[in-house]
């Protein structure tokens, strides 16, 4: 019988094939790379809001706490938006006529909630407790880094669940003292004899002969403290539910 095919098929049958899979390949990586990009998370683009509201001046420049506005953050776990009443609470004395609060003030006035933008979604099928996080030594900082200095809010950074799992892995990297949960300036202290009075401080049982030399032995001390089981933070029904 006649030979059909030409020697050279097989080399583009095989070119075909590699060629096929690369560009199968190509495409998870380059759709990943996509959907994880600030095009698609939109990290660093602040929604449209109803009022344009700055952290950066009510939080670093007024010295106005975290609870203050986000008042159910240690109790639910939803931070929630504070109130039209909240918020007259100092605009009624301040800024009264400003154009920029008329929906404020027009929400107070009417009894009609105002209409916020969420800037962080999560899918339906993730659960998020605030109140578990913060009630454990979780900061804000930890989330939403950077937001005390955001004149408009937009998101930090994308929660991915490799994200969330690193922290649910090593929770010695972001814990904290409870007090410091609500500082977004907090910093670790430096010397063993800073450990040693933030630890009196607080509260915090410590061995004096083996004081925390970094934020590692420290948080590793808090996780105990706070009898966090890490071995049960990976667990998938933590966060799908």
């Amino acid at each position: 019988m006649a030979q059909v095919f030409r020697r050279h098929h097989n080399t583009l049958a095989r070119v075909f094939v590699v060629g096929g899979l690369l560009a199968i390949v190509g495409l998870a990586v380059g759709g990943s790379a996509i959907t994880r990009s600030p095009w698609w998370t939109k990290v660093g683009e602040p929604p449209d809001q109803p009022v344009p509201f700055s952290h950066k001046h009510h939080y670093e420049e007024l010295g106005i706490d975290c609870r203050y506005c986000h008042w159910s953050v240690t109790q639910s776990a939803h931070a929630g938006v504070p109130s039209s009443e909240v918020c007259m609470t100092c605009h009624s004395q301040i800024w009264t006529n400003s154009p920029l609060l008329q929906p404020v003030r027009d929400s107070y006035n009417n009894e009609t909630p105002l209409v916020w933008n969420k800037v962080n979604n999560l899918p339906e099928f993730v659960y998020f407790d605030h109140s578990a996080h913060v009630n454990k030594g979780i900061s804000c900082a930890s989330c939403h880094g950077g937001i005390e200095k955001m004149h408009l809010t937009h998101k930090s950074q994308y929660f991915s669940m490799q994200w969330c799992l690193d922290c649910h892995r090593n929770p010695e990297k972001h814990i904290r003292p409870k007090e410091e949960v609500f500082n977004m300036y907090y910093k670790p202290p430096r010397t063993q004899k800073e450990m040693q009075a933030m630890l009196d401080k607080y509260g915090i049982p410590y061995d004096p002969n083996n004081i925390p030399r970094d934020q590692l032995e420290l948080g590793k001390l808090l996780v105990k403290h706070y009898n966090i089981h890490k071995e049960q933070l990976s667990d998938c029904s933590i966060c799908h539910r």
